[in-house]
């Protein structure tokens, strides 16, 4: 192993390894405070799995959602959190995210072009006291990719599969005047307008310039940070973390000149991504049923946690779950391009879908959360070996109404679906059970037994419609129950789902000012971990929209704020003002 006196090529206050959204905000934030900065990146581009997110985050108390009409207290999300994790919300770190969350905003608001406002409502993903309909969860304002020069082509772009006419940004709020342009002016105005601006951005880009979501806030990020003058070095990547003695004092990256080893002074931040594709580390954590797809980009390959884990870093691993899960279908496209479809709320909240497993039988409320979907899917899995993966079955009238997957709405012809095997048809349920190795006795029943609870209005078996959030991505027009309605005519249609990871949980073990923690508890001094390198403070589970990427910034914000030495007089001063609020 490397020692502190061997002979340095770059010197810096602090090295940040990693451009998403946990690295980019340690390498600013630590650039504002007036430190020197070097912020590495594998790849490419910035922006790792944020870019492609919807690019939510999840602070409780923020002054953004009160400007909103949507008011949250802190006090309301301890109530919420203690109902999810139990003995576990007394946790340092959830205290102090909480404590922080909101002055972390407020001070990226001031200082930077990042920002953020509450939708009207975004509900969190639990039906427990303290959950928040809106107000809590927030969205990054759009951002206007043309201000970042030559540095647009730098921002990782969306899935491809949530674009549209070659490169056009699209979200919820767009997709209803899409679908109906000339339904009246107010829709026919802003399709127009998209389309304008998308044909005006193709003369001069590769893809559209109105960037939302995940993009925005790695586009703000990245115009920040170029005002900030951090240095940003791309195609670099970690290979080893240096010790001199107990303390961390630099790395050695691999970079397109060959290696360089950079001391860091002041320390080093890990925000590489988490578990990603690492064979080994997915391996080790992650369920066998669980391993085949990942969500994260390819360059993420656990660089980070396992170069500080050779250096004596602990993993926490003793977590309700490893990961964060998405159920995604698959397809190999003509090109050669394999989409991985994350079906995050499009299709399984609307009325007249349903999943089964391999028995033929529902296992899930399939309008929960994506991540609970996973969850009764991997448990289901746990149960029959063959469980994996399950079916999203429809009739042909709700592709016409909703789509599924990689299928529009409205998409006409599917020939082009069903030769990919994507989508599988069956002129009867029975048929249709045979084509995907199911019972067609048991998904008759299973089928029969959904259409009596749309009728109903009550689903008896799992509460679909029940929750707010299953009803705010329901279908309103849909009664008595916006997530439910009869499975009629055929053909009847299936797409299959599997588990992928979206972001890890298991990760490096950290304390409330977001340092690393060795094997056997001691902090390794120079040492930060942020973002998916750092255990989830949320032990696995998912209170609601954007609750990795809120903590992600909260804490590589801890991370540069206490390199800078500024954190504890923060911190203390949090303290004071709670008890003296008491």
């Amino acid at each position: 192993m490397p020692r502190g006196d061997r002979a340095w090529d770059v010197e810096t206050d602090l090295l940040v390894i990693g451009a998403g959204a946990a690295g980019m905000t340690a390498a600013l934030v630590a650039a504002l405070e007036g430190l020197d900065v070097i912020l590495c990146e594998k790849s490419e581009m910035v922006g790792g799995t944020t870019a492609t997110s919807a690019g939510t985050v999840w602070i409780p108390g923020n002054r953004q959602g009160q400007l909103a009409g949507r008011p949250d207290t802190v006090d309301a999300a301890r109530t919420y959190l203690a109902g999810m994790l139990g003995e576990h919300a007394t946790d340092e770190r959830l205290d102090t995210f909480l404590k922080l969350g909101p002055i972390v905003l407020d001070y990226l608001e001031q200082k930077t072009s990042v920002r953020f406002a509450a939708p009207p409502v975004h509900p969190d993903y639990k039906q427990l006291p303290g959950a928040a309909t809106g107000g809590r969860a927030l969205g990054a304002v759009p951002f206007d990719g043309r201000k970042l020069g030559d540095d647009f082509v730098r921002v990782r772009p969306p899935r491809r599969e949530f674009m549209v006419l070659g490169g056009m940004m699209v979200g919820k709020a767009d997709i209803p005047a899409l679908l109906a342009p000339f339904r009246n002016w107010t829709n026919f105005r802003h399709v127009a307008g998209l389309l304008a601006r998308h044909a005006l951005d193709r003369i001069s880009y590769r893809r559209g310039t109105r960037l939302i979501m995940g993009n925005a806030l790695v586009a703000r990020l990245l115009d920040s940070i170029r005002r900030a003058s951090v240095g940003l070095r791309f195609e670099t990547g970690l290979r080893e973390i240096i010790r001199d003695g107990d303390d961390v004092v630099g790395a050695v990256l691999a970079s397109p000149s060959g290696e360089v080893a950079i001391r860091a002074r002041k320390g080093v931040v890990l925000a590489t991504g988490g578990i990603g594709w690492s064979r080994e580390l997915r391996e080790r954590l992650f369920p066998d049923a669980a391993r085949r797809f990942s969500l994260a980009p390819s360059s993420n390959t656990g660089d980070g946690i396992l170069a500080a884990e050779r250096v004596s870093a602990a993993i926490e691993r003793d977590l309700d779950s490893p990961a964060l899960w998405m159920p995604s279908s698959v397809m190999a496209q003509a090109d050669g391009h394999v989409s991985v479809f994350p079906h995050i709320m499009l299709d399984r909240a609307k009325p007249g879908l349903l999943a089964v497993n391999k028995s033929g039988c529902r296992f899930v409320n399939e309008a929960d959360s994506y991540h609970d979907f996973v969850e009764a899917m991997l448990r289901s899995n746990a149960s029959a070996s063959s469980a994996t993966p399950a079916f999203l079955i429809c009739d042909h009238a709700f592709i016409k109404d909703f789509g599924i997957g990689l299928v529009h709405p409205g998409t006409k012809n599917l020939n082009e679906f069903l030769q990919a095997n994507y989508l599988i048809e069956g002129e009867t349920i029975e048929a249709l059970a045979g084509n995907i190795g199911v019972d067609g006795d048991q998904l008759g029943q299973t089928v029969e037994r959904y259409n009596h609870y749309a009728e109903t209005g009550v689903d008896e078996d799992f509460g679909r419609g029940s929750s707010e959030l299953n009803r705010f991505n329901g279908d309103p027009q849909s009664k008595p129950n916006p997530c439910l309605r009869r499975i009629g005519p055929g053909p009847y249609y299936a797409v299959a789902v599997w588990p992928t990871d979206l972001a890890s949980s298991a990760g490096l073990r950290t304390d409330a000012c977001a340092r690393v923690l060795s094997r056997d508890g001691n902090i390794l001094s120079g040492l930060y971990a942020a973002g998916t390198d750092s255990s989830s403070i949320f032990r696995g589970t998912y209170p609601g929209p954007g609750t990795m990427i809120g903590p992600a910034i909260v804490f590589g914000w801890c991370a540069a704020m206490d390199a800078a030495g500024t954190l504890p007089k923060l911190m203390a001063s949090c303290d004071g003002r709670t008890k003296g609020e008491a």
